[in-house]
């Protein structure tokens, strides 16, 4: 679950009661990251941390070790369609270097002509809604993207 929502704190036990395996939240959107970590793993459920374009990645680095997926957002949250702002991918790179182990996603523009940009600096795991949903051909652009990743990270 990526919950774009405040007070993402009340969702996590409703989330963990329906089945979600990893609950995904805005660093932005909470005031005690630490207890929302907290909670989130206790209900058993692994950890996803988002951060927003304008946020430095640097404020992700406390929980790092923390969490088992960082998800860097490279569109601002709000509509589908947008065009994946290519100055978020050293934050990647970064993260990729530092935490070689953490699952790195990327959120926001994927499509066949920018994924390889998001998985060479170090994503592995992508994001894509409109390039699929305005596909002729939605299972061809779903295997060429994880293919991409596949290949990158293998």
């Amino acid at each position: 679950m990526h919950m774009m929502v405040s007070r993402a704190e009340q969702w996590v036990k409703p989330m963990a009661v329906k089945g979600a395996n990893q609950y995904s939240f805005h660093l932005e959107a909470t005031e005690n990251p630490g207890a929302l970590i907290k909670d989130i793993w206790e209900n058993g459920m692994k950890i996803g941390l988002v951060i927003k374009p304008g946020t430095t990645v640097e404020y992700l680095v406390p929980w790092a070790n923390q969490i088992d997926m960082a998800l860097v957002m490279t569109v601002e949250p709000g509509f589908g369609g947008q065009k994946l702002m290519e100055d978020r991918m050293p934050m990647v790179h970064w993260l990729r270097t530092q935490f070689p182990s953490l699952d790195i996603e990327v959120d926001g523009g994927v499509e066949p002509e920018t994924v390889h940009k998001c998985a060479e600096v170090g994503a592995n795991m992508i994001v894509s809604g409109s390039a699929i949903m305005r596909s002729e051909d939605p299972r061809s652009v779903i295997n060429l993207l994880r293919n991409v990743c596949s290949e990158t990270f293998s």
